[in-house]
């Protein structure tokens, strides 16, 4: 039990910490220019994602299961990051 709580407040500190990267780049540099939702759908996407991998690393028995479903659910994350950042697929879901 003790450990499953380290890698959820491991997941949440490294959402937290990954969040602070473009917000100290917002007071450097005009270059990185976050809103509110910006920071709040990238919180989203990101501890989704760690929620989604502590759920089948928790519940799925076979190793390679595991690393498939891994990797499927980064591809997803990367692929909708690409898609809100630069609107790879030109989709409404971008705001194209």
């Amino acid at each position: 039990m003790i450990t499953q709580n380290k890698r959820l407040i491991g997941i949440m500190l490294s959402v937290s910490f990954l969040l602070l990267i473009p917000l100290f780049a917002m007071l450097f540099t005009n270059e990185v220019n976050w809103g509110l939702v910006d920071f709040a759908v990238a919180g989203v996407l990101l501890f989704g994602t760690g929620l989604g991998i502590e759920f089948v690393l928790r519940k799925v028995k076979k190793t390679k299961h595991r690393i498939l479903i891994c990797a499927s659910i980064l591809v997803a994350l990367f692929l909708i990051w690409a898609e809100l950042a630069v609107g790879l697929f030109g989709t409404p879901f971008a705001g194209s």
